[in-house]
């Protein structure tokens, strides 16, 4: 039958008209001869169904199993130092001088500023001098007393000129004491000249400048933050906060230890920074709110971070990332298996028989990544993540491999390569009958 449609189809284009053939239309027909018997094989081969048939798509599945999930939770976060602190002077003066570099670390009781102290020097003399003469005058007041008080045993004195001589040693007595206040008074004033750090910690930028004035009312020169261990400060969204303590109390959460004594999440503490690195060392929760922030709609949460280099400031924002707690037996998958559709979300599922069947799914939070599906999965169940172009109509039939496989090379290319094959092969007998009709 093929052989017969060849000779109809050459007749077509060559009809013999019973005229003696030429060796130049001979050769004509041995040149086309064989490529109206690739045409005619090509047409055959597609129409029924054979090599030429485009075999079905290649796509990656995964295949779902439900086990205990690490749960993460993210947040918005500012740091801030365990104590900030106010640096003040506690004296009037002029400013003679900064005695820090701005930005560096300082231990407790090193001088930070100094403070012009000859007025203070002078009132410390003043009164040390007013201490010397109160102290003359309670030495009077004893040998005046220690002279009178046999003449009044014996009534050689008046009882009047006695009790004189003994309230005037307990005046000088009190004369002594309060001048000697005054003096402790002075050498405090002369100490607040040198104005020193209260806690150790990293210093601010000075408030103000050599040579200025410094008064009561405006005594601020710098602040010095703590910052070993850092705060990370945020909000835990109400209903997030509601969630966790329901699945805690109905087993789907697992926590990675006991609550604090003030009811905190005993939850590993995670930062993301603002170049999307994260800082190398974990922390812990420390806080967590009895009420709800009116402003933010959210229960406030505080987290400690060891920070012993110094790389975090406060100020800073950051993701926070509470981890550590585990989902039991849960089904996740990638996140770009997840499609949207009128339904809501859904995936592609692969049938036993390598048919693509929806599955519509309830989705509850993320876990590194991965959706987690409460609803619409069963463990085993084969689900698409990659070849969406290629496949995405319901019951179409692929060929599912595991994903991160290495591809395989596709069936289309081997099935057009061995029809050119068989084309070619058909084409060389041909090639000779010309050859010989043309001798």
């Amino acid at each position: 039958m093929v052989i017969r449609s060849r000779q109809q189809a050459v007749g077509k284009f060559l009809p013999f008209n019973g005229v003696r053939w030429s060796k130049l239309g001979a050769l004509g027909l041995a040149s086309l001869l064989p490529m109206v018997l690739i045409a005619c094989g090509k047409q055959g081969a597609t129409g029924a169904g054979g090599p030429g048939a485009m075999p079905p798509p290649e796509v990656s599945v995964v295949t779902v199993q439900a086990h205990d999930l690490p749960i993460d939770y993210e947040y918005v976060g500012q740091t801030a130092g365990i104590r900030e602190t106010e640096v003040r002077a506690r004296i009037s003066g002029i400013l003679e001088r900064r005695l820090y570099e701005e930005g560096a670390k300082v231990k407790a009781g090193e001088v930070l500023f100094q403070i012009d102290p000859g007025s203070y020097q002078t009132q410390l003399a003043s009164a040390e001098a007013a201490a010397a003469v109160a102290e003359a005058k309670l030495n009077q007041a004893k040998r005046e007393y220690a002279r009178l008080a046999p003449l009044a045993n014996e009534k050689a004195i008046s009882q009047r000129e006695f009790d004189d001589a003994k309230s005037n040693l307990e005046m000088a007595e009190a004369s002594l004491k309060q001048v000697r206040a005054q003096v402790n008074e002075a050498k405090l004033n002369l100490s607040y000249t040198k104005v020193v750090a209260p806690i150790s910690g990293v210093t601010s930028i000075a408030a103000k400048p050599n040579g200025s004035l410094v008064t009561p009312s405006d005594s601020l020169l710098t602040t010095i933050v703590q910052t070993d261990p850092i705060y990370v400060n945020f909000s835990v969204t109400e209903a997030d906060f509601l969630k966790m303590n329901a699945d805690v109390a109905n087993g789907k959460l697992k926590l990675p230890g006991k609550r604090g004594n003030n009811g905190s999440l005993p939850f590993e503490v995670k930062l993301k920074l603002a170049d999307g690195r994260f800082h190398p060392v974990l922390g812990k929760m420390i806080f967590t709110s009895e009420k709800v922030n009116t402003n933010t709609g959210g229960f406030e949460a505080r987290a400690e971070i060891p920070n012993a280099d110094g790389a975090l400031r406060p100020g800073q924002f950051v993701r926070v990332i509470l981890q550590g707690g585990t989902r039991s037996t849960a089904i996740a998958v990638p996140q770009r298996a997840v499609i949207d559709s009128p339904m809501g979300k859904m995936v592609f599922g692969v049938s036993p028989d390598n048919k693509l069947v929806p599955h519509p799914v309830e989705l509850d939070g993320w876990s590194r990544g991965d959706w987690v599906v409460t609803k619409g999965l069963q463990s085993g169940d084969r689900v698409l993540v990659d070849g969406f172009i290629k496949a995405h109509d319901p019951g179409m039939t692929v060929k599912p491999v595991p994903l991160g496989s290495t591809p395989q090379p596709g069936a289309a290319p081997n099935a057009a390569a061995s029809a050119s094959a068989s084309a070619a092969a058909e084409a060389k007998p041909s090639n000779s009958a010309a050859a010989s009709a043309a001798h």
